[in-house]
């Protein structure tokens, strides 16, 4: 997959993605490196890249071998590999959404030592099915780097049958 079309297609999934000024305020300046800044700082600032469109600096956060475990059993569902596999499923996920698919931050994002949990908000459209849904992203994060994400939707069936099989 050529990263342009990598990148245009993680940059129209998180096209919305904001961190609350409040989140904003009480967060760092990042300008520490990766493995000076704690794991929660490390999200926040994943998320403010993506927030920005800045998809290079978004993904410069995820190891080389990150784990993305994508809930449910439905097409996108299963464990994908390294920052090309993530790419990948969230270029697909914005072709079959014809570019519909959102993720906003959606609560206070926690930390214990190196999981982080950031609430989300996600929606969409694919023909006529729509979903408007509450999740959690819990990330595992190693020297600086997201090494792991989880992610629970609020009602796993709902999002199976929106993306289908």
């Amino acid at each position: 997959m050529q990263i342009k079309s990598l990148i245009v297609g993680v940059l129209c999934v998180f096209t919305g993605l904001a961190v609350t000024q409040a989140q904003h305020k009480n967060n760092l300046k990042i300008k520490k490196t990766n493995s000076k800044m704690t794991p929660k700082e490390v999200v926040i600032a994943y998320a403010e890249a993506l927030g920005k469109g800045d998809i290079p600096t978004a993904f410069s956060y995820f190891s080389n071998e990150i784990k993305w475990h994508q809930p449910g059993s439905n097409k996108f569902s299963g464990t994908k590999n390294g920052p090309n596999g993530v790419g990948e499923m969230f270029s697909q996920m914005m072709d079959i959404s014809k570019g519909t698919f959102a993720l906003k931050p959606n609560g206070n994002i926690m930390e214990n030592n190196d999981l982080v949990v950031m609430p989300v908000r996600f929606s969409g459209e694919i023909e006529n099915r729509k979903i408007d849904m509450a999740g959690i992203d819990l990330f595992k994060v190693v020297d600086g780097k997201v090494t792991e994400v989880w992610l629970f939707s609020d009602d796993q069936v709902v999002e199976d049958n929106f993306w289908g099989k």
